[in-house]
């Protein structure tokens, strides 16, 4: 004879097998996927890797870099500066630049004085950032304008680094 009701379970170490089994396996599960998450690297807020894109982030705003007081020996020529710096936009007229060599793109710029270029050099103008971007004591950003300007037909003087301080006084 034949129930429609019959279970599996037929005896009761079945019964107790099954109540186990339904306990056991979702808790090796959850332990599981516990440790495959734990193992995984985290990117999201609070990780190691979120706080290190952010200081990677904000370190050209907010980063500190104490300079040695090495002097006038450790000043850039103004050549350098311009390689480094400057010859990105300069060698070929990109954003506006004036081309180096080009004496009727400087002309105008050169009558203004070699102060007026500095000052533009060192603040900024048009899609030039300060500086150039770049990360240069005033004098080294100086040298490369006389650098820049005597090339395209300007006779400025280059600028002196200033005396260093007599030691003992």
């Amino acid at each position: 004879m034949s129930s429609e009701h019959d279970t599996f379970i037929k005896t009761p170490r079945q019964l107790i097998t099954v109540v186990v089994l339904s306990f056991v396996v979702p808790i090796v599960v959850i332990i599981a996927l516990a440790n495959y998450m734990n193992k995984t690297p985290r990117e999201g807020a609070g990780s190691d890797g979120a706080a290190s894109a952010v200081e990677n982030r904000i370190k050209p705003v907010a980063g500190f870099e104490l300079k040695g007081a090495a002097g006038a020996a450790a000043l850039k020529s103004g050549e350098a500066v311009y390689n480094a710096q400057c010859g990105a936009c300069h060698n070929v007229g990109a954003a506006g630049a004036p081309k180096i060599g080009d004496a009727g793109a400087w002309a105008a710029r050169i009558k203004t004085g070699y102060n007026a270029l500095l000052n533009s050099a060192l603040k900024g103008k048009g899609a030039m950032a300060a500086q150039g971007g770049g990360d240069y004591e005033d004098l080294e950003i100086g040298r490369a304008v006389v650098f820049m300007a005597n090339k395209s037909g300007a006779k400025f003087e280059e600028p002196k680094a200033p005396a260093a301080p007599a030691e003992g006084k």
